[in-house]
């Protein structure tokens, strides 16, 4: 695959400077740095690890109250009328 790719002029001589003194291609360099990129974001936590520590801890230790729903709202209404 060929890649064509813009850089202003300070940053295209910082890369020169940089490639020259290491004694690396152009191609080698942009190489390893996608390599890089792409292994620290497959390094990321996804959504549910970086939460998994939260899930159920403020739980109400019923496991009905999605079925039993409008029961539950009916007796919780009920109650307060009955005040």
């Amino acid at each position: 695959m060929s890649l064509s790719i813009r850089l202003d002029k300070t940053l295209e001589e910082s890369l020169r400077r940089r490639l020259q003194v290491d004694g690396i291609s152009l191609s080698d360099f942009i190489r390893e740095a996608i390599r890089d990129k792409l292994s620290k974001e497959d390094a990321k936590p996804g959504a549910y690890a970086l939460g998994q520590h939260l899930f159920g801890r403020y739980g109400s230790g019923r496991d009905d109250l999605s079925t039993n729903r409008k029961a539950l709202l009916r007796e919780k209404l009920n109650a307060k009328h009955r005040r």
